[in-house]
């Protein structure tokens, strides 16, 4: 099978999977939003102004896990970030409510995102995308990653997430190079089974 038939699939796998798991997980989500609102009130829903295939902004949503003022809040924490690089990640950050918790643990804070792989800014499997701010300090090298279009899960997350963020881009590029249907069926596997587990962090 042709690259280019491999992406058609791939879209179509996209279209559909996106498409069953919003409908037979509306009952979820309508009870995910609804624990989150009477726990820590409004906005239920996160604005996540991220960069997509090269280069392009676009705006997805994720269940809010964090205090609502959780970007000021991150000035105060910015000398305690893990993550070495241009990205912010700290991994018992006191801004993460303690619903929040929960849904990033099995991943259920992501679920709003089928939307956008729904509308195609997204796909099922690809490099996470990053946001705006962070992708205005990447490196010509760094931004690589972006050739292909943006993920819900990718290799990187199923690999251990090594906290330098070049390790990071390394396995986005490696997913890059050697991308077909089978690699993405293998993410989308072991990504059930990090869901299941509750090994998400």
């Amino acid at each position: 099978m042709s690259r280019q038939v491999q992406l058609i699939v791939k879209r179509l796998f996209d279209i559909v999977g996106a498409a069953v798991l919003l409908i037979v997980l509306a009952p979820l989500l309508l009870l995910l939003a609804l624990a989150i609102r009477v726990s820590s009130g409004a906005p239920v829903l996160f604005r996540w102004n991220v960069v997509g295939k090269e280069g392009r902004p676009f705006a997805s949503f994720k269940f809010r896990t964090m205090v609502v003022n959780a970007d000021q809040m991150k000035q105060e924490l910015l000398d305690q970030n893990e993550m070495r690089g241009p990205v912010f990640k700290m991994k018992d950050d006191p801004r993460v409510t303690p619903i929040g918790r929960v849904l990033r643990r099995h991943s259920l804070d992501e679920l709003p995102q089928l939307w956008s792989v729904l509308k195609g800014d997204m796909s099922l499997v690809g490099p996470r995308p990053p946001l705006q701010y962070e992708y205005e300090k990447f490196t010509d090298w760094q931004k690589q990653k972006l050739a292909v279009k943006p993920g819900m899960t990718s290799l990187w997350q199923v690999s251990g997430k090594p906290s330098d963020f070049d390790a990071w881009v390394r396995l986005d590029l490696e997913y890059v190079q050697r991308w077909s249907l089978w690699l993405d069926f293998q993410i989308l596997v072991k990504t059930a089974l990090v869901v299941v587990k509750g090994k998400n962090v």
